[in-house]
């Protein structure tokens, strides 16, 4: 696969040629899945990923956005823990 995308990134995008690798095309797809409207479960299983934070990672997006994210996911926790306690 490696090779058919370089011969196709040096044919169809030049200025990348050196720098598109699978891995790169796999984060730029996750990144636009993402900026489409797919949450972040969703391309965690796209993906294949065991953890959300690998999948965060994986998506590019402004810093505020995983923020508010994981301000989210502290505030759910606090909840569940009065719930319980």
């Amino acid at each position: 696969m490696r090779n058919g995308l370089a011969a196709a990134a040096k044919a169809h995008l030049p200025a990348w040629a050196d720098t598109l690798t699978p891995h790169v095309l796999r984060h730029f797809c996750a990144s636009e899945l993402y900026l489409g409207g797919l949450d972040l479960l969703g391309i965690q299983e796209v993906l294949g990923h065991s953890w959300i934070a690998t999948t965060m990672r994986y998506i590019h997006v402004q810093q505020t956005v995983e923020d508010a994210w994981a301000s989210g996911q502290q505030r759910a926790a606090k909840r569940l823990e009065g719930l319980m306690g």
